[in-house]
């Protein structure tokens, strides 16, 4: 079946599902599928609860109501691009190694204030993620706010393939998921294909102007560019000022001065609400919005959080971690945080031949910091030496049954680790 008739199917529907136990009566199911689990199976179960077609790519399982292509991921994306094509509201891309998912959540509740926003939940930033939050925008949105990640070179321009962005960010390139990129160079070259995109379709990147790199990159790449200082022909500063557990910055713009306490941890959020103010005022946003939604803005999912619990205050930032955002977040907690002070890090994955001296990088930071109360988790860091001051524990597990025996009560505790090192189960006993 051809893109544009499964389309009118789409038309036609409440949605679409890729997961046959939540799918809605009226929704499209797509049957993807991974290396450990095959959609195809469940088209049936999907279509008994009511599903309006079940898209599958195996014959195997061909059905009443089935539609049968030759690859369902791609005809996926193919059905966003399609869709994409149809809707008014311009794209504004985001990637970058860290702080796109707080820049793209600021972006998003300034804009929000005078504007019908669409814009990417939760972490769906990747190759099945993007064509969904494009497939569940209403025709009426005013603008669209896509976060991108990426693992493998490639991935960024398929990604602006089917969203066609307008607008490009890139927050930072630093070094993660080297495994797939196999060096800091092939991170650059990914990162920079959003750029690649807007060259060739004369769109506009928004860019920090105080980062070397990705001023250089800007220069030689894009034709039509926005610096983070400068969105409007008139200056913007936004420095941090004196925090403790959450950061403050000053914002100056139109010979204005504003003091605004946000509830995000750490200074290196101070480049992403730059980013963020930056990006909002291009694109019609007052400073008012901005003073008010940087204020409000509560952070969720594991991220820059600050959590008071009966026992200790928490700063949970264990959704993702490299070796960069580790880095700042340890300097952040060791500079700013006073009182008895607990580091629990979980590894950091996906970094090939650079883990292991990326993670004696840690614990050289880690023992310069002067914070002895650290707990480690993952086998790399049992199997670097100098590992003798801290507890070391394979797995969240194995923590967690260390926190049940040994509660820890009156301490600030920085949380962080990568998300398949599942810090957040130990949360509750702390």
């Amino acid at each position: 079946m051809k893109t544009e008739q499964l389309y009118s199917f789409f038309r036609e529907s409440a949605g679409i599902s890729t997961d046959s136990r939540t799918v809605k009566k009226g929704e499209m199911f797509f049957a993807l599928w991974g290396v450990n689990f095959n959609g195809n199976m469940y088209a049936a179960d999907a279509l008994k609860k009511g599903a309006i077609c079940a898209v599958i790519d195996d014959p195997a399982y061909d059905t009443r109501g089935a539609v049968l292509v030759d690859d369902t991921l791609l005809e996926l994306q193919a059905l966003a691009s399609f869709h994409r094509k149809g809707l008014k509201a311009p794209v504004l891309a985001i990637t970058g190694t860290n702080g796109k998912t707080t820049t793209k959540e600021l972006i998003a509740s300034i804009m929000s204030i005078k504007k019908k926003v669409h814009y990417t939940k939760g972490n769906l930033n990747n190759h099945i993620g993007v064509p969904l939050t494009i497939l569940s925008e209403p025709h009426d949105a005013d603008l669209l706010v896509l976060e991108m990640g990426a693992n493998h070179i490639g991935e960024i321009r398929t990604l602006c393939l089917i969203a066609k962005p307008d607008y490009g960010i890139i927050t930072n390139i630093g070094s993660a998921h080297l495994e797939g990129f196999g060096s800091f160079e092939g991170v650059v070259r990914a990162k920079t294909e959003l750029y690649d995109h807007l060259k060739k379709n004369n769109g506009i990147a928004i860019y920090n102007d105080h980062d070397p790199l990705l001023a250089e990159k800007i220069f030689k790449m894009v034709n039509r560019a926005v610096p983070y200082s400068d969105p409007l022909g008139t200056e913007l500063v936004v420095e941090p000022l004196t925090c403790d557990l959450t950061l403050s910055v000053r914002i100056r713009y139109q010979h204005k001065s504003y003091d605004v306490a946000t509830r995000l941890f750490g200074r290196h959020n101070t480049e992403n609400i730059k980013a963020a103010a930056a990006a909002s005022l291009f694109l019609g946003a007052d400073i008012g919005d901005i003073i008010s939604a940087v204020a409000d803005y509560t952070p969720s999912n594991n991220r820059s959080q600050v959590k008071k619990t009966p026992s200790n205050v928490l700063i949970c930032d264990s959704y993702n971690a490299n070796p960069d955002s580790m880095k700042k977040a340890i300097e952040a907690f060791a500079d700013t945080v006073t009182g008895r002070k607990m580091i629990i890090l979980g590894e950091m994955l996906e970094l090939g031949q650079r883990s292991e001296a990326e993670h004696s990088g840690i614990l050289k930071q880690l023992e310069s910091s002067g914070i002895k109360d650290v707990l480690l988790v993952g086998r790399i860091f049992e199997s670097l030496t100098g590992k003798q001051a801290y507890r070391i524990f394979g797995t969240a597990g194995e923590l967690g049954d260390y926190l049940k025996a040994n509660p820890v009560k009156g301490f600030t505790i920085l949380v962080k680790g990568s998300h398949g090192v599942s810090l957040e189960k130990i949360y509750d006993l702390l």
